[in-house]
């Protein structure tokens, strides 16, 4: 994911320095070149801007641990003690993941880039793998100002996720290979299943018989979470890369259909828990089967109280027919990857 501020950049010598080259002569100065300012101190010493890099370095490394953590808690077995070996042992579902995630992130910073679109590196979010089965949230990528150029807006936006599923689709399938069809039992998580997954299943593993389930290799279960990732990045709300391409689609009129995807969130939520409920489970079943889209209609609006209500305009421009079907075939991915309860209690 990424997120562009609606605000034009600052008009300071410092602020307006480019941060990457604009030329491919490397030893060339661009015309606006600017050495960076130093920053006076109250007690008058002057210091230069610190850079940035060592937090993304910082919250990744973090993240490393973090995923290799949640790994280490699906191939932990009664007689293993949670030490280092252990912890290292989760490496079969983290370095998938985190080949994943890390081909989506760079996949914006590349596209941006090319399009010499000021953009930070990726920022991973860590969680404790006993709040997180993935043991991450993901990443964010912060972009100063606004992408003016639709042409971009798509590149950018689409970048990620293709990229990402480049690498999710060949580690599902090689999970799935290496996975288990045994009789169903009672206990642990249900994955989401949408279309897009049900397709590789079947192509993989055949129909699977009444009363049986496939138990999933770590590389499966990573090459899931990869399109489950996809799926939450393209709901084609405000900043989310799927909003962003939204926007480059249909313009101004996304914001109207932003908000509308944005209450079907919350509509969604409350019938997943009524048909749960009506169907013979408990509330508490109910409630956690449906609470996932509520959690996140709540998040997307503390996105768009730092994003801003609408996505931040372009400038008028035609798309051409190769990026309108990237567009057009990047919101067509998320109906295949959408899963109506992407992890449930059996």
């Amino acid at each position: 994911m990424f997120c562009e501020s609606a605000a034009e950049p600052a008009e300071s010598p410092h602020e307006m320095q480019p941060r990457f080259p604009t030329s491919d002569r490397r030893f060339e100065r661009p015309s606006n070149f600017r050495m960076p300012e130093p920053v006076v101190a109250a007690d008058g010493a002057q210091t230069t801007p610190r850079p940035r890099w060592p937090w993304n370095l910082g919250l990744f490394l973090v993240t490393v641990v973090t995923v290799f953590g949640a790994g280490a808690v699906q191939v932990a077995t009664p007689e293993d003690k949670l030490d280092m070996h252990l912890l290292l042992k989760g490496w079969i579902f983290a370095v998938p993941l985190l080949a994943i995630l890390l081909a989506h992130e760079f996949g914006h910073y590349i596209a941006a880039r090319i399009h010499k679109v000021p953009a930070s590196l990726p920022y991973f979010i860590p969680v404790p793998p006993m709040l997180s089965p993935f043991g991450t949230m993901g990443a964010v990528i912060s972009m100063r100002g606004r992408i003016r150029s639709r042409k971009a807006l798509v590149d950018i936006g689409a970048a990620g996720p293709l990229a990402g599923m480049v690498v999710a689709l060949p580690v599902l399938v090689w999970g799935l290979l290496h996975s288990q069809v045994r009789p169903a039992s009672g206990g642990g998580m249900l994955e989401g299943e949408s279309l897009l997954y049900l397709l590789l299943k079947r192509l993989t593993l055949g129909p699977i018989p009444a009363g049986y389930d496939v138990f999933l290799h770590p590389v499966a279960f990573a090459g899931w979470a990869g399109l489950f990732v996809t799926m939450i990045n393209m709901i084609p709300i405000g900043q989310l890369d799927g909003g962003h391409i939204a926007y480059a689609l249909f313009g101004p009129v996304q914001n109207q259909l932003g908000r509308m995807v944005h209450w079907g969130l919350l509509g969604l939520g409350a019938l997943i828990i009524g048909a749960r409920f009506w169907l013979g489970g408990s509330w508490g079943t109910a409630i956690e089967s449906g609470s996932f889209w509520m959690v996140w209609f709540a998040l997307l609006l503390v996105l768009k109280r730092f994003g801003g209500r609408d996505h931040p305009p372009t400038e008028p421009g035609e798309l051409g027919l190769v990026r309108t079907v990237v567009a057009a075939g990047s919101l067509l991915m998320f109906v295949l990857l959408f899963m109506p309860t992407p992890l449930t209690q059996n």
